[in-house]
């Protein structure tokens, strides 16, 4: 039998592996509790995991502690070391600072951390408190955080939305995706409501929506955290959590029917909407200037466009939305043209072969 090289990763590739996972186990495990609401009750939820953990044998230190805690917080710490913050003045406005210096030398095996998305004062060794957690982790270090979903700050328009109302600090997604393991802490709007609030809280239905994006943001973390294992494995990923349409424009497509369809659904589920149309070599002028129209409009309803080569037109599409994890791909198409039975058209090759995703057919109309 001749082995089948095609399928040895090439050098670079096992490289790569190698060094993401010797970086997986020399850095620290990283815990986010993720909040849709202030009082939701995540710093709860993290300082009693961390209570559980110290009476298991683990050794866990209490870092920070956001503003004035509940009867019951001050319980649970109470029961756990500290490593306080230190208190600085700068330009009349008072900081907590995270002793990094101190949390180095003790190198317990978790640091709980409230407030993620605190500033530190100017002259710090990190401008932000979440990079402060990201020096703790390489070194290391464990950490449970805490914060909610109108600090992230890829969210924050969509928080400002529901709300009318944008928060000061902001911590990146990117720092989420980072998380070995994510924890929203939920409750139904009603009881959040119960537990009183004052004029600042949302009403119930903003309390409804902010919720559901929180739920949203937390399975895209998933999502990329189960890519990274599969690209950590050599597993080629074919599926996600997020719904990704894939909308397949030409110069005949019903461009504006299929945008708009994409558009709702991706902004149903807080998904990608994604465009993407084969770049052919021989295209007339009047061609042309449909495909341009129709990928303008791609642009105003904010999809991500993409152009591709190949001649084979169901091997490009498809090895692009794999690639991509689409869950949808949008096509048009014509009357379907006699051909012999032994025989499949381009549009029956793509149902047939696309088998991990849904495909919705679109017939050709007038002018997008």
């Amino acid at each position: 039998m001749v082995p089948d090289f095609s399928r040895r990763p090439d050098p670079e590739e096992l490289l790569r592996r190698v060094e993401a996972e010797e970086r997986q186990k020399r850095r620290g495990r990283l815990k986010v509790f993720l909040g849709y609401a202030p009082r939701v009750g995540k710093s709860l939820r993290m300082f009693d995991e961390g209570r559980r953990r110290a009476e298991r044998g683990e050794d866990v230190v209490v870092a920070a502690v956001q503003g004035d805690v509940s009867p019951d917080i001050q319980a649970i710490l109470a029961k756990l070391e500290a490593v306080p913050t230190v208190r600085e003045l700068h330009d009349g406005r008072a900081y907590e600072v995270i002793d990094l210096a101190g949390l180095f030398r003790r190198h317990p095996q978790i640091v709980l951390i409230d407030g993620l998305a605190s500033d530190n004062p100017p002259g710090s060794r990190n401008p932000q408190r979440w990079q402060d957690v990201e020096d703790l982790l390489e070194h290391g270090i464990g950490v449970g955080t805490a914060v909610n979903v109108q600090h992230i700050l890829e969210r924050q328009d969509d928080v400002a939305r529901v709300t009318g109302k944008r928060a000061s600090n902001s911590v990146p997604e990117a720092f989420l995706n980072e998380a070995d393991e994510i924890e929203v802490v939920d409750a139904p709007p009603e009881a959040l409501l119960g537990r009183g609030g004052g004029a600042g809280m949302p009403d119930a239905h903003q309390l409804a929506e902010l919720r559901e994006l929180a739920l949203v943001l937390a399975a895209n973390v998933v999502d990329r955290q189960l890519q990274h294992y599969l690209s950590l494995h050599g597993i080629a990923p074919t599926w996600g959590v997020e719904e990704r349409i894939l909308v397949c424009l030409t110069a005949r497509s019903n461009a504006a029917a299929m945008l708009r369809s994409g558009r709702r659904n991706a902004r149903r589920f807080h998904g990608a909407l994604l465009v993407a149309y084969v770049e052919q070599e021989e295209i007339s002028p009047e061609d042309r200037r449909k495909l341009d129209a129709n990928l303008d409009l791609a642009r105003q309803l904010g999809a991500e466009i993409h152009c591709l080569k190949g001649a084979d037109f169901v091997d490009v599409i498809l090895g692009f939305a794999r690639e991509m994890r689409a869950t949808q791909v949008f096509l048009g198409h014509t009357q379907r043209e006699k051909r012999p039975w032994f025989s499949l058209s381009p549009i029956e090759r793509l149902i047939e072969e696309a088998v991990d995703m849904d495909v919705r057919l679109f017939p050709h109309g007038g002018a997008a």
